[in-house]
């Protein structure tokens, strides 16, 4: 049996904070694997609309979660993540715009975030990795060496979704980015289930006005900066 001590970093906040970016950029910079729990949701909710149903139905988005295949896997080349449902690579299809919602809806249901803790465990399994999501520092992983919780106006975070998505040929208007932030937020903030909230032991950081790239600066000095400690205070 191994005695390696493998670092796990969650990283929970609302739709738009920036999270899914930095902590992408922050793994490769820490040689960690990078985890988008969110995107798990995603293909979740494709596979229910695509079956016919409606995300927001609890058996529908019970027997699909049930009867799909979701993989994550990590792309050397572009540096980006590739989510697989049932062998499709389907990283394009779970970034359109009505997959947000849809995840939000999928997220409410007990039977699929039961399905999805034990798929997320799985995904940090024996690794160095860091998570993000909206619950991974409460629910997923508690225990995390290292929480952060990334948060940010919703005006701020509806402009960057509506740039990301006109950058991708998505003709969405800001308007409709921001009432679907709004909505998002009631939603993943309320549900009875696994709400989103910072962690009580998490680092609470408000990206508006950062870059991407100042984002993942801090949690990489935030993560090398406590493991250093930690690696001083165990060898005295």
């Amino acid at each position: 049996m191994s005695d390696a001590i493998f670092i796990s970093v969650a990283i929970d906040g609302p739709s738009g904070s920036g999270k899914s970016t930095a902590a992408r950029l922050a793994a490769k910079k820490l040689g960690f694997t990078y985890a988008d729990t969110g995107a798990m949701y995603r293909a979740v909710a494709l596979a229910v609309i695509r079956g016919g149903g409606r995300a927001d139905d609890e058996q529908a988005a019970g027997d699909a979660v049930e009867r799909v295949s979701i993989t994550l896997a990590y792309d050397e080349a572009s540096g980006a993540q590739r989510v697989f449902l049932d062998g499709e690579d389907v990283s394009a299809a779970i970034r359109a715009h009505e997959m947000s919602a849809g995840a939000s809806d999928v997220s409410r249901h007990a039977s699929v975030r039961r399905r999805m803790l034990g798929l997320q465990r799985q995904a940090a399994e024996g690794i160095d990795a860091i998570l993000d999501g909206r619950d991974i520092g409460t629910v997923v992983f508690p225990e995390a060496e290292h929480k952060f919780y990334l948060t940010a106006a919703p005006e701020e975070r509806a402009r960057r979704r509506h740039a990301e998505l006109a950058a991708k040929g998505n003709p969405v208007s800001f308007d409709e980015c921001l009432k679907s932030i709004v909505s998002r937020d009631e939603n993943d903030s309320t549900r009875s289930l696994a709400p989103l909230r910072p962690a009580t032991d998490a680092v609470v950081v408000d990206t508006g006005g950062m870059t991407e790239e100042q984002v993942a600066d801090l949690l990489y000095f935030r993560i090398t900066r406590d493991m250093k400690t930690r690696s001083k205070e165990g060898a005295s």
